[in-house]
């Protein structure tokens, strides 16, 4: 039975849908400006987690994963400059041609990291219409308030009727209370008020016709906007970075309260963070690396290329509510554990079946699910997928036998565990699957020459391929059936 980790509880819950068979799931999409880094990988690959193993007991799942092109100003949530619109003001392009590029490059990582497409994938942008509605709603209900042309929501209001910062767990009296000498500096009623609709300034080029004036939605709107429009006013998974859970879900929850009476989400969930060294990601520390310099090794911090499925094992080697730190050292064993699970995934299609059995496979498939069943697992699921690896190698160096029913059994295991719900890809496709691709022509020239220097019982040469090989790092094996390798 799965368990999932609500972040508003804070305990692990039993999932059950709101609808038998039917799961509606939101998660926030990238914000589309600048390169796509590592840490925008984690919630990609977690949430695709979700998807895969939901859809894979049954439950038809409409996952919505939304864009942001509009509203992410560059200072907070309500001041400064639209990132869209700057970009596109400094390169004298139109914000649309911002969005199209560099969302090409994020669907282009995401493809390569094998991250499924949501099933819808809605843009902040082609939802003004309904945002408005969505605010006029809110007004409706007493809960926000419109100042100079824009349109804020009221927090102590809303916090004295339903109470905010239950997610986050901040204490809002506080937060008020040391906030509140500074009433009166701006167009808010309260500092801790965050924009529904912003007047735009007259240089701002995203701009839309409202109520109130020429301007944008507010950063949080869109996401309940969509959500509702997607999926209706109730749905049961929410997810997203734990960095989002204040300010933007906490005003989210505001928002679908104020404005239907009752909150929307059944489930929230949050990955963790992925630093590096230590620290948080960002340009200002100089440790800010994306994913097309992860697959090419063209960053100073890096000392080679990592294949995108290095990227996908290294984070599934962690729980998604746990912290990664990144390091070379710590992609490089990844980048040896994956090999040994391909080699291994490998191997088991050469097996050759015996009459009787030696090994034992019968617990794996319960062990597996029960791993992804205690909220997502996926570093115990990699674990007793390891296990059927060692099985499999047993059986080809020919220290067990396995029979045609075992050897079947190990076959639908790691397609149905490896491949469908961890996602990796295992077929002979250069960087996104086979890691060993680039030298495996180059080892089996060596070892074509070894075969022939055996035939005419060369013994030095033969041994020399194999001893120099094994210097740097190639085992080979010399097996009835012929010669194996490995890293």
């Amino acid at each position: 039975m799965l368990t999932i980790y609500n972040s508003m509880t804070r305990q692990k819950e039993v999932f059950k849908p709101l609808h038998e068979n039917m799961v509606g799931m939101y998660v926030c999409g990238p914000t589309v400006y600048g390169d796509g880094h590592l840490g925008h990988a984690r919630p990609a690959i977690t949430f695709d987690i979700v998807y895969r193993y939901l859809t894979h007991l049954g439950y038809k799942v409409r996952y919505v994963r939304n864009i942001t092109d509009v509203g992410h100003l560059e200072h907070d949530a309500d001041e400064g400059e639209d990132k869209i619109a700057k970009k596109a003001r400094l390169e004298q392009l139109e914000p649309m041609e911002v969005v199209q590029y560099y969302m090409g490059r994020y669907h282009k990582a995401m493809e390569a990291l094998n991250v499924l497409p949501p099933s819808i994938e809605p843009h902040a942008s082609g939802h003004i219409i309904e945002q408005i509605e969505y605010i006029k709603k809110i007004l409706d209900a007493g809960y926000a308030y419109e100042s100079e042309g824009s349109v804020y929501f009221d927090v102590p209001k809303f916090n004295k009727d339903y109470g905010y910062g239950k997610l986050s767990g901040r204490n809002i009296d506080e937060l008020l209370a040391t906030t509140r000498e500074l009433d009166g500096q701006s167009e808010k009623h309260n500092p801790a008020d965050f924009a529904l609709w912003k007047k735009a300034a007259p240089e701002h080029i995203m701009h839309w016709p409202s109520p109130w004036s020429e301007g944008f939605p507010g950063w949080h709107l869109e996401c309940s906007t969509m959500s509702e429009k997607y999926l209706g006013e109730t749905f049961d998974i929410h997810g997203g970075g734990m960095d989002l859970k204040f300010p933007h879900h906490e005003c989210e929850i505001a928002q679908s309260v104020a404005h239907s009476g009752h909150p929307a989400v059944h489930y929230w969930m949050h990955n963790n963070m992925i630093t590096i060294n230590g620290k948080k990601m960002g340009k200002s520390l100089g440790n800010f690396i994306t994913l097309d310099e992860f697959f090419t090794g063209s960053h100073k911090l890096l000392e080679q290329a990592y294949s995108p499925m290095t990227i996908r094992f290294f984070i599934l080697q962690a729980h998604y509510r746990g912290t990664v730190d990144f390091s070379n050292e710590a992609l490089k064993s990844a980048e040896t554990a994956l090999g040994r699970m391909l080699d291994g995934y490998r191997r088991l299609q050469e097996l050759k079946p015996s009459d009787t059995s030696t090994v034992d496979v019968s617990t794996l498939e319960q062990r597996a699910y029960e791993a992804m069943d205690d909220d997502l697992n996926t570093p115990v699921l990699i674990g007793v997928l390891f296990d059927a690896v060692r099985i499999i190698n047993q059986v080809k160096d020919h220290t067990a036998t396995a029979t045609q029913a075992d050897i079947d059994f190990l076959r639908r295991f790691m397609d149905t565990f490896l491949v469908e719900i961890l996602g990796i890809r295992v077929d002979d496709s250069g960087e996104t699957g086979d890691s060993l691709k680039p030298y495996r022509e180059a080892v089996n020239l060596l070892l074509e020459i070894r075969a022939n220097a055996k035939k005419n019982k060369d013994w030095t040469t033969s041994d020399l391929i194999r001893d120099r090989l094994a210097a740097i790092g190639f085992s080979v094996k010399d097996t009835k059936d012929g010669v194996e390798w490995s890293v």
